[in-house]
């Protein structure tokens, strides 16, 4: 007994079908295209500006890497989140509402807000509980762009 393929004759229809249905969520052309929240940080100035897609803005102090240590800087997706991590790397130091952006790199809170507004990490981007909690929510539901750059002489100005 061989085996007859059950849609042979319509396999290129079937093609042409899921094409045409899938193309547009890929070229991002539907009505129902899915916002996300925009995070830059800018290590020279140690802030974050968050844009959320109903239009509100939040500007906090952060803590990026200290020196000897290196925070990423490039366009980043939100890979994935965790309420409460704790680090593998550094004494299972607890890291609040993760943002994980790049391998073992986060956005994540901090306790040491004392620290916030000048560089004191391992290369991680601190920031308070209470935005970094804000911060997770957002991501969570919308998903997030993430931004880390430092800041270009002509936009210091």
């Amino acid at each position: 007994m061989s085996e007859t393929p059950i849609v042979e004759a319509g396999r290129s229809s079937m093609r042409i079908v899921t094409i045409s249905i899938f193309a547009p969520l890929f070229l991002g052309l539907t009505n129902g295209a899915h916002a996300t929240v925009e995070i830059e940080v800018d290590l020279t100035r140690q802030v974050m500006h968050v844009s959320v897609p109903s239009g509100d803005d939040f500007t906090w102090r952060i803590s990026s890497a200290r020196p000897g240590y290196v925070t990423p800087i490039g366009i980043y997706r939100a890979q994935h989140l965790e309420l409460m991590h704790y680090s593998k790397k550094y004494d299972h130091s607890p890291m609040p509402y993760s943002i994980f952006f790049r391998g073992g790199y986060a956005i994540h809170g901090t306790y040491a807000v004392a620290h916030l507004g000048r560089p004191a990490s391992h290369g991680c981007i601190r920031l308070a509980p209470a935005n970094a909690a804000r911060l997770y929510d957002l991501v969570r539901n919308e998903g997030a762009i993430i931004r880390i750059m430092r800041t270009s002489p002509a936009r210091e100005k």
